[in-house]
């Protein structure tokens, strides 16, 4: 019975989210519309947060568990990082995600607490794509990954389009070819799409403008 609640949640998160892993690093993608079933409740959000200065997470779920989660991770890994001096790696980041997502979803409650991340980041070992799901497991992808209610759509240009070793720019116009077929079909996503890039200069938001041709040369 649980199970099967939790899987009819999951399946209403109203998002798009994609982590795609390319040759220079990690790209993030997310639509910006915010739903209450049929409702759009805001037009203008962020499902992508910057978790450190190398590791960046993308959103869908509840917006009250999304907002604690991220709190609750900054917080821990700002205290890891002063007692050990050292920087957390993004399997450490991605750990605590599950960690707090497998506690979340099992803690005593009427109401079902849903969030799920994609972690993309870069340390000392190379660069790095995860899955955060709700029930706290976490996967590692070395290729793409993608969540929410238009994952389906998005899939099917990732699948037919992704190559190993893509370059930064030819990633950034997958993930955003991906998402754009999403937003077409998908009435729970839309109202823009947002994208950063996560390499070792750090991690950038692309521009709109970049974004913006990339969409109408695919039209």
């Amino acid at each position: 019975m649980f199970e099967q609640e939790l899987k009819s949640q999951i399946k209403k998160t109203g998002t798009t989210t994609i982590g795609v892993v390319c040759k220079e690093g990690i790209v993030l993608a997310a639509d910006k519309r915010a739903t209450s079933d049929h409702f759009i409740a805001h037009r203008k959000v962020d499902k992508i947060h910057n978790i450190t200065d190398n590791v960046a997470v993308t959103t869908a779920g509840l917006v009250s568990d999304i907002q604690l989660i991220i709190k609750l991770t900054r917080a821990e890994l700002k205290l890891k990082q002063i007692r050990t001096g050292t920087k957390p790696s993004v399997k450490e980041v991605s750990s605590l995600f599950s960690t707090i997502l497998y506690h979340n979803i099992r803690k005593f409650s009427p109401f079902i607490g849903v969030a799920a991340f994609i972690i993309g980041g870069v340390d000392g070992k190379g660069y790095w794509l995860y899955d955060a799901s709700p029930d706290g497991a976490v996967l590692q992808y070395d290729d793409f990954v993608a969540t929410g209610s238009g994952s389906v759509i998005a899939y099917g240009v990732l699948e037919s389009t992704y190559k190993k070793d893509m370059s930064l720019k030819d990633t950034i116009k997958l993930c955003t070819r991906s998402l754009n077929a999403a937003l077409q079909r998908d009435s729970a996503s839309g109202s823009g799409i947002d994208i950063v890039t996560i390499t070792q200069d750090g991690i950038k938001k692309v521009y709109e403008e970049e974004i913006r041709e990339t969409v109408k040369a695919a039209a």
